[in-house]
């Protein structure tokens, strides 16, 4: 008896919750997720000539997409700088924000926002010319330092050289792209940012050979996808489309060898591909979900290897990013 309610229970919270999912359901009544994206950045978000979208971030929207719809493609990708990445998101111009945001306390709570996840831990660094003679950012006294206004970057800048008792000039800017040219131009000493995003933007730069990315990083950036506050379900589905990417690397889920795990009589697999249990009901989905993402996307480790990881102009190795299993953080609850 007391399983029996439970049960019953739990598939009218599943139900009564489905019903409030007004994101899911205009969603999928327009055919396309509206993905809010950074304006160009190599490895996480960036258009080719024929205006194709690729990246660590862009992955992200194409496993909610595959989620949906059974397909990747189904994603309007809409570039938004940094200052106005949160009001476009807060007034339902995109679904989901999916574009280098650093996860902080204000963000998820004063915002009226929710992150699902962390899809790349970062940490904020610092660019120079090699003919600058420095090596360390504890040397920058007196520099003057681009940065991106809008961002944790500018407050992590201050609080940084605050702390240690260096005076400093910062230069400002409106986009990434403004601060990008203007400190090739030579308008500052220094250009501070995420380090994933100073080897993005050094292979743009003229002659990257002459430039190094200090050693020193000052923060502390969780990157990851953003919902709107307020649709439990539509939270839900953002989280465990990333989750699942993790999950599909962890139990050795491939793209390659997603249709051969359809057979396999292991428990965990099994829920994970569909063929055991309802998990996609109670999101509003099928039961194949996760296969769905990792047959058009692939798991996390393939969508980093080839974005931003050794298959990739970056090279950026593993390091905090890689499974709880090989040292690193990215673990994800399991599928039960």
């Amino acid at each position: 008896m007391g399983a029996a309610l439970v049960a019953a229970s739990t598939a009218i919270c599943a139900s009564g919750a489905l019903a409030q999912s007004a994101t899911l359901t205009q969603v999928k009544s327009r055919g396309i997720l509206h993905c809010g994206s950074g304006t160009g950045l190599a490895g996480f978000g960036i258009p080719d000539a024929q205006g194709n979208w690729s990246g660590l971030d862009v992955d992200v929207c194409r496993a909610v997409a595959a989620a949906i719809f059974n397909d990747p493609t189904k994603v309007k990708f809409i570039p938004l700088s940094a200052k106005d990445r949160f009001t476009s998101l807060q007034s339902g111009e995109v679904d989901l924000l999916s574009r280098t945001t650093t996860w902080t306390l204000s963000r998820d709570t004063a915002l009226g926002l929710n992150f699902a996840g962390v899809s790349y831990y970062d940490g904020q660094g610092f660019m120079v010319r090699k003919k600058l003679g420095v090596d360390s950012a504890l040397k920058l006294a007196g520099a003057s330092i681009c940065t991106q206004q809008g961002t944790t970057t500018e407050l992590n800048l201050a609080d940084y050289f605050r702390a240690n008792k260096i005076k400093y000039e910062v230069v400002a800017f409106a986009s990434n792209q403004e601060t990008v040219k203007a400190y090739e131009s030579g308008r500052c000493d220094a250009f501070t940012t995420d380090a994933s995003g100073l080897y993005a933007e050094r292979l743009t730069l003229s002659t990257p050979a002459d430039h190094i990315v200090l050693p020193e990083i000052i923060s502390k950036e969780p990157l990851g996808p953003v919902v709107r506050h307020g649709d439990d379900v539509w939270f839900d589905i953002v989280k465990w489309s990333l989750f699942a990417m993790v999950n599909a690397e962890e139990l050795g889920i491939t793209k390659a060898n997603v249709d051969e795990m359809l057979k396999s009589d292991n428990p965990e697999i099994k829920r994970f591909v569909g063929t055991e249990g309802k998990f996609g009901e109670p999101m509003g989905l099928t039961n194949d979900w996760a296969y769905r993402i990792v047959k058009h996307v692939g798991n996390y480790g393939e969508s980093f290897e080839r974005n931003v990881g050794s298959g990739s102009l970056l090279k950026i190795a593993r390091g905090q990013n890689a499974l709880w299993t090989k040292g690193g953080l990215q673990y994800a609850p399991p599928i039960r």
